[in-house]
């Protein structure tokens, strides 16, 4: 019996982005982006520009169709929306009409930090050296942390590298909603949501996959970003004296705690914001925030820290290192950072 398969390996691998591999080659480039095919743009150092490639509809189609071929993801009318995996690692994100007003529009974010250490990080300018080190205790200590910034700041990055100064002899289960952590630890399982079929079944939640990980004898539980309802099974499991760490969307340290006492209300209506703000309390030990400074460089803004103390209904945070842009200087005047290990933690 003969089988006609087809390996698309190789032609995915080597000139799978057609006029945009030049975009794809160049170290500098963070991020390409298409608002319509003669309308691509670049993003360097943090700053975007138009570029001249100029395509056609057919072209993007094309493409696009090549692509998701190797992440086996589905883009149609009644799935207008897809984010996939590269096989360079890279994250693909396609929205089509009618949800865009008339013409494809195509994300694809590189990582060009993915895999550094933390002591790597700080060898780039990305925090200290003193930093590196208090987070690496920090990790090892089993501290729940959470990585807050904008889109492209480096959270994932950053998370990343948090998690590979986990020590050996720990499992962790990652959870992601495209798979974009790897995760310098030997014992490591990677666990991805998936949308509904044709008909409408079959999937499969972050939420269903945290509850599903618990029960897979996790040393550390990681959630590579918390959207939604999601974020009260994370804080139920931090809870359970189950480190782990997470990144989610926020403009500084205080509002990323503050997001994350309001997402859980997502959940239910019997869950009450006097519920939440104790168990973000105590299931949240560090807040870092990164950022795109003003010239364009990723940086750890601060590290503060939840103390477990609530007031008027807002849980509490104290910096530990803020960076002065107008200086361009860690600043630590709130005495030895790492006074905090001196807490009992798990």
């Amino acid at each position: 019996m003969s089988t006609n398969v087809v390996d698309i390996r190789p032609a995915i691998e080597g000139s799978a982005f057609g006029p945009l591999q030049e975009f794809m080659d160049d170290p500098e480039i963070e991020e390409i982006w298409l608002n319509s095919p003669n309308r691509v743009f670049v993003a360097k150092s943090g700053l975007s520009q138009l570029t001249n490639l100029v395509l056609n509809s057919q072209d993007v189609k094309n493409l696009i169709e090549r692509l998701l071929m190797w992440g086996g993801r589905r883009l149609d009318l009644s799935n207008p929306f897809v984010d996939a995996r590269l096989p360079d690692g890279s994250r693909l994100h396609v929205a089509i009409p009618e949800v865009t007003a008339q013409h494809w529009a195509v994300n694809i974010r590189k990582h060009l930090l993915r895999g550094k250490s933390l002591t790597e990080l700080s060898e780039m300018n990305v925090m200290t050296l003193e930093e590196a080190g208090f987070l690496t205790s920090a990790v090892q200590a089993g501290m729940n942390i959470l990585v807050s910034g904008s889109t492209q700041a480096g959270k994932t990055t950053l998370l990343n590298a948090l998690v590979g100064a986990l020590s050996t002899k720990s499992r962790v289960i990652t959870i992601e909603e495209v798979f974009e952590l790897k995760p310098r630890v030997a014992d490591c399982v990677a666990l991805q949501t998936r949308g509904p079929n044709l008909q409408g079944e079959g999937e499969i939640p972050m939420r269903k996959l945290i509850k599903e990980a618990l029960r897979m004898r996790p040393t550390q539980i990681v959630v590579g970003e918390i959207r939604e309802a999601e974020s009260l099974d994370l804080l139920i499991a931090l809870n359970s004296g189950l480190p782990g760490m997470a990144t989610i969307h926020a403009n500084s340290a205080r509002d990323a705690i503050t997001k994350i006492q309001t997402l859980p209300l997502l959940a239910g209506e019997n869950i009450s914001s006097a519920f939440i703000a104790p168990i973000v309390a105590s299931g949240i030990d560090l807040v870092l925030h990164v950022a795109i400074d003003s010239t364009g460089s990723r940086r750890l803004m601060e590290i503060a820290q939840v103390t477990g103390r609530i007031e008027n209904g807002r849980v509490e945070i104290e910096p530990l290192y803020k960076y002065n842009s107008g200086l361009g200087i860690y600043e630590t005047s709130w005495g030895d950072p790492r006074r905090i290990f001196e807490r009992d933690y798990k």
